[in-house]
């Protein structure tokens, strides 16, 4: 048996479907066929991306091939926009800026839509489709009232998640919590760990990550922070990780994303201003300060330090002292959580 090409993921090869890389395919596939002899032990398959899951390689190239097939399905339809709805597998968040957008909307009014989007039929709504992928091309043509051509697939949930991981993985667009928040509708959804997989050619250890950042940051809370493209791995586990064992954390950052002002920054800098609201805030050191009478007489003092009040004051004033703070805490209790905008 012959190597596994270059250890290649599965959605790799889906990614680039030149002619050359076919025949160079099958003709690796030949060479699979031929007897082993003394002199060529069999090669062990690479415990890679998709070997995890222990298939063999003819399988996996099985696989591939079928599906490969399946977005490959040659003939195009036209389809009034509004009888299709996205696929049950959301993979983006809204971009910062809308230019883009509108750059293919007049392009497809100037010079027509020259790819189809692929969609599969509505496993329960009759007369209707999905978006397997080409949103943005399905969108744009509802918003120029035009029909979109559409290649129609017959696709299960799971081959929907890898057709769509095709795609994402020719463009290579997707943010890290982009893929996170793709992966974690899979798994709402009840797609296999193996598809997941797949459709993100990923191993194990990283899809842990992704899924523990999403059980983690509520979903609201990441897309008001949106795709953050130059935001990786390294930060969104550290914002998961603080906020995981800081209950108030959550919080601060809800608050921090509530600001009209923050939400119309771009979202690289939104994530930083999450990310410093649940940075704890440096201990404030001791200190003293003193209680005086309006006469400047001094009797008592206060001391501050992190998490801790403490009053001192003469036993000439204590009681009297003691019982004004009681009488007068619940206003400056409420004043207090006003300011904090917890009123």
């Amino acid at each position: 048996m012959s190597k596994r090409p270059g250890g290649k993921s599965i959605l790799a090869n889906f990614g680039s479907f030149s002619q050359p890389e076919a025949a160079a395919t099958d003709a690796a596939a030949s060479e699979e066929q031929k007897p082993s002899t003394p002199s060529q032990p069999l090669a062990r398959v690479g415990a890679g991306v998709i070997g995890a899951t222990q298939r063999s390689l003819s399988e996996l190239r099985e696989e591939r091939d079928s599906l490969r097939a399946l977005v490959d399905a040659g003939g195009g339809s036209e389809i009034d926009p509004k009888l299709i709805d996205p696929s049950p597998f959301p993979d983006r968040l809204p971009d910062d800026s809308d230019a883009d957008f509108e750059a293919l909307k007049k392009l497809i009014l100037e010079e027509g839509q020259k790819v189809p989007i692929q969609v599969r039929r509505h496993p329960i709504a009759e007369g209707r489709f999905q978006v397997v992928y080409g949103h943005r091309r399905w969108r744009a043509a509802s918003d120029l009232g035009i029909k979109v051509k559409a290649t129609i697939l017959a696709l299960s949930d799971s081959e929907l998640v890898v057709a769509q991981g095709i795609e994402n993985a020719a463009r290579q667009d997707l943010s890290w919590i982009e893929r996170a928040l793709f992966a974690w509708r899979m798994d709402e959804a009840g797609i296999k760990a193996r598809d997941i997989r797949a459709a993100l050619s990923i191993d194990d250890p990283e899809l842990a990550r992704l899924r523990s950042v999403c059980r983690t940051l509520p979903v609201d809370v990441i897309e008001a922070i949106g795709r953050a493209p130059k935001v990786g791995r390294p930060r969104w586990v550290a914002l998961a990780s603080v906020v995981s064992e800081d209950e108030a954390a959550l919080g601060r950052v809800r608050k921090t994303l509530s600001d009209d002002k923050v939400l119309q920054r771009p979202s690289d800098d939104r994530f930083k201003l999450a990310l410093a609201a649940v940075k704890k805030p440096a201990a404030r050191p001791r200190s003293q300060v003193e209680i005086r009478s309006p006469a400047g007489k001094v009797v008592g003092k206060v001391t501050f330090s992190s998490g801790d009040v403490r009053f001192a004051v003469s036993t000439d004033h204590a009681p009297a002292f003691s019982s004004f703070v009681e009488d007068e805490l619940p206003a400056l209790l409420e004043k207090f959580f006003a300011r904090e905008g917890e009123g």
